[in-house]
């Protein structure tokens, strides 16, 4: 039988329609059943809380709950192992952060990879750090801190919230770039390593600025400068390291992926539906809280981040001889 044009063209129409049909279906079931976000650090930090307020933002728009799965230890390494190892449908989502991309040099040996076996999803904000030190230190600028560590080399602690993470490699950074010589003290968090900052145990540390900032105002401890490339909104007053040690900057970031094979229409829609937060006057008032600035992108733009961090930080990773715990 010979098919006339438009009766071949009707029949193509229909073809493609019934090839669609499948993908659309899943895009518009998903999600039918809870989400978890796995997060490597605990509750009430800055990590968790780019969790909870994103979660929050996908319950609300999406009609499932999104559940924050707190995964503690090895600078989120065990959460990023539970994550990427769930299978690839859409339900297990990993919040990603700077300390992952220092992760993959860190634990080479670990049975994931990050940038092999993620699928990006999108990025969620960028905070930055404060050099914050005991006023016990007699430095009130970046210049002087260098010069006080330089007369007097290994004199000085640095604390962070444990090894790997963004408080350490930001402090290894600054000790690359700036020819001084400080101390690394790691503790299980950001909380006690404050603690001891607070008592003068240690002298230096390089924290989360919305962390310590009610610290900072109280005069408990000094802030030197932020170590973004900017200055923060947070503390306008403040320079930042790279005015003094050029080309230095370090920050905290965070964003979603999924355990890499996950349907592309799934990653899609949760890429649109974040963006879209992140535009949200309300939303984008929580996450303020932070003291960052969003990252809004496609899944392929945080994919990018992902690598260059990772790349960064491994440099600094090998030059500074840095062992797991």
């Amino acid at each position: 039988m010979v098919l006339t044009r438009r009766e071949y063209l009707l029949g193509s129409a229909a073809t493609g329609i019934t090839l669609v049909a499948p993908a659309l279906a899943s895009a518009q079931s998903y999600p039918s059943r809870p989400v978890r976000i796995v997060v490597g650090f605990a509750a009430g930090g800055p990590t968790d809380i780019a969790a909870r307020v994103i979660g929050q933002w996908l319950s609300e728009r999406l009609g499932q709950p999104f559940v924050v799965e707190n995964r503690i230890g090895a600078a989120g390494s065990i959460a990023t192992e539970a994550a990427l190892k769930a299978p690839p449908d859409g339900y297990t989502l990993l919040l990603v952060t700077s300390s992952n991309a220092v992760n993959v040099t860190l634990y080479e040996k670990s049975e994931v990879n990050l940038l092999r076996d993620i699928a990006p999803v999108a990025g969620i904000i960028r905070t930055p750090l404060v050099v914050e030190v005991n006023p016990s230190v007699p430095a009130r600028t970046i210049p002087e801190l260098i010069a006080y560590a330089k007369a007097n080399p290994r004199k000085l602690n640095f604390a962070s919230g444990g090894i790997g993470t963004s408080l350490h490699v930001a402090g290894e950074l600054f000790k690359i770039m700036a020819g001084v010589e400080l101390v690394h003290v790691p503790y299980r968090g950001s909380a006690p390593a404050l603690t001891d900052m607070i008592s003068g145990q240690v002298q230096v540390m390089f924290d989360v600025l919305t962390s310590s900032i009610q610290h900072i105002r109280s005069g408990a401890l000094r802030a030197l400068a932020v170590t973004s490339a900017t200055r923060s909104h947070i503390l306008p007053e403040l320079a930042t390291v790279g005015q003094f040690v050029p080309g230095y900057e370090a920050s905290a970031w965070y964003g979603i992926a999924m355990p890499r094979n996950t349907p592309a229409e799934r990653i899609n829609l949760l890429n649109r539906e974040i963006n879209a937060g992140l535009a949200d006057a309300r939303l984008k008032a929580r996450l303020a809280d932070l003291g960052g600035t969003m990252l809004p992108g496609s899944p392929k733009d945080f994919g990018t981040l992902v690598a260059e961090e990772t790349d960064k930080w491994s440099k600094v990773v090998k030059f500074s001889g840095m062992k797991p715990e």
